[in-house]
């Protein structure tokens, strides 16, 4: 039998469930970024490269990368009690292109992963969300050894608008990347007010 304390007690409310998609191009740091941030120990399909990626997928500028996405990334961070997000980190390679389709189905907004050392990579996924109207911002990863461009040359190089944001930050620290996410919820949020009108 319930006491009165707990019958007095409001509901406990459940966590609203947001599905955010991490993409860019490959070895941008899609599968880095979501292990940095998830609160649970990520789920990843990373698999060893074989010789039959040579030659399929641009190794331009990660001659060094050893491992690939092969289907995705997924990962959990709570916000606060009222909202939990989702992370799916899309494959870069194009020949998994195919999938992205239903990984983006019902997600609240996108974070795209730029790699300045290999800035063209990103510009599927700009493209993408573009077409489908969901809101994103560009997290540009800061390599070492990569260049530094300023926030506006990024914006030009991908020819996006003056409304998406561009932040600089670091895939493998997780306060840069949590602070990536909440730039993307607010940039939602703020998409979703009415103008006021004055």
């Amino acid at each position: 039998m319930a006491s009165a304390d707990s019958e007095n007690r409001p509901p406990e409310a459940i966590p609203q469930a947001v599905k955010i998609i991490v993409a860019g191009g490959f070895g941008a740091g899609k599968t880095t970024l979501v292990a940095s941030v998830s609160e649970i120990t990520p789920l990843s399909t990373e698999e060893v490269m074989t010789e039959a990626s040579y030659g399929v997928d641009d190794l331009g500028g990660v001659e060094e990368k050893t491992t690939t996405t092969v289907a995705l990334d997924f990962g959990r961070i709570t916000i606060n009690s009222d909202i939990v997000l989702y992370l799916f980190g899309a494959p870069g390679q194009n020949r998994f292109w195919f999938m992205w389709d239903e990984l983006a189905e019902g997600a609240l907004g996108a974070v795209v992963l730029a790699d300045t050392r290999r800035l063209h990579t990103c510009f599927h996924a700009v493209d993408f969300f573009e077409r489908r109207g969901v809101p994103f911002v560009v997290a540009v990863n800061r390599f070492d050894a990569s260049v530094d461009y300023r926030q506006e040359e990024v914006r030009e190089a991908l020819d996006i608008s003056d409304d998406v944001p561009i932040v600089m930050a670091d895939a493998r620290e997780r306060d840069s990347c949590k602070e990536v996410l909440v730039e993307l919820v607010t940039h939602v949020i703020q998409g979703r007010s009415p103008v006021m009108s004055g």
